[in-house]
């Protein structure tokens, strides 16, 4: 399985101006912690992005580089142990992580026609390997991003986002995006989108929730956050992973964000309730 090139970002919101995005963003220096002992920091702030150049695109970025421990090519859709290991500016494996929204990595996965999205949490070995199960179900291509928060050589937070692309052998066929809208099905909740996008102007986007007809205003906190949303630009895959407003804004979850170009982008909004995680998806055309 393949991940991809690095994200940056830098969050906005009321009095904070706090980096966070797609490929990559510098925050305040943090002093080196140990895996097992993270330091916990805002990398990925509340409240938005301003989205720069979109991250996600290679496994190397900013001196660091992604290793994945087995072949990218799979012969057939089954699940196996994903491993890999992030290599530093000194050639080394990276072992201190800082913890970023209640996790010290976010590994996405989502197939080059923005289908089949996965948002999951490896598991961190003492000589800096990641692994987690990973299933990828279907022929094709598929991008697997790895999205951090470590230390760079002078002792900056650097967030990072690594990437590679995986290939599932078998007869593909891309499914078409599904067309723009502001209110689509997340399992028995439907979910609408308020606000809209706009190049390189930080704008407001709302996510609402409802169920059965009625709104549901008591979200839970899904790490750390009452959502979190990530932004993939169809076509070459840019990638954004912003989180909201630190608390729900008139009953909806509130991110600010800006894109870099006119396009078609898809949005993965995650949200909690009674305990269960469930997942929103909206094509928005960007002008």
């Amino acid at each position: 399985m393949l991940l991809k090139g690095p994200l940056v970002a830098a969050g906005m919101v009321a009095a904070l101006l706090l980096g966070f995005g797609i490929a990559k963003a510098t925050n305040s220096p943090a002093t080196p912690s140990a895996a097992a002992n993270p330091t916990t920091i805002p990398s990925h702030s509340h409240g938005g992005a301003v989205i720069g150049d979109l991250g996600g695109f290679s496994l190397s970025a900013g001196g660091f580089t992604l290793v994945p421990s087995q072949s990218l090519v799979i012969a057939q859709p089954t699940e196996q142990r994903f491993a890999f290991k992030i290599l530093g500016p000194d050639g080394k494996p990276v072992t201190k992580y800082i913890e970023n929204h209640a996790k010290l990595m976010h590994f996405i996965v989502v197939k080059h026609d923005l289908s089949g999205f996965q948002h999951l949490h490896p598991d961190l070995a003492a000589d800096g390997t990641w692994s987690t199960p990973l299933t990828l179900p279907t022929p094709g291509i598929w991008r697997l991003y790895a999205d951090f928060v470590t230390l760079d050589p002078t002792g900056q937070q650097a967030p990072i986002t690594l990437a590679v692309d995986a290939t599932v052998s078998g007869n593909y066929t891309p499914a078409p995006l599904p067309p723009a809208s502001r209110t689509v099905d997340a399992d028995t909740f439907k979910v609408t989108l308020e606000g809209a996008p706009q190049v390189n102007a930080t704008q407001p986007l709302s996510f609402r929730v409802f169920a059965g007809g009625s709104p549901v205003t008591d979200l839970e906190r899904y790490l750390a956050a009452y959502g979190h949303l990530v932004v993939v630009r169809d076509g070459d895959l840019g990638y954004l992973h912003v989180h909201p407003e630190d608390q729900l804004v008139g009953g909806a979850v509130k991110f600010w964000l800006s894109t870099p170009s006119p396009g078609r982008y898809r949005m993965y909004f995650e949200f909690q309730k009674s305990g269960s995680v469930h997942r929103a998806e909206f094509t928005v055309d960007v002008q």
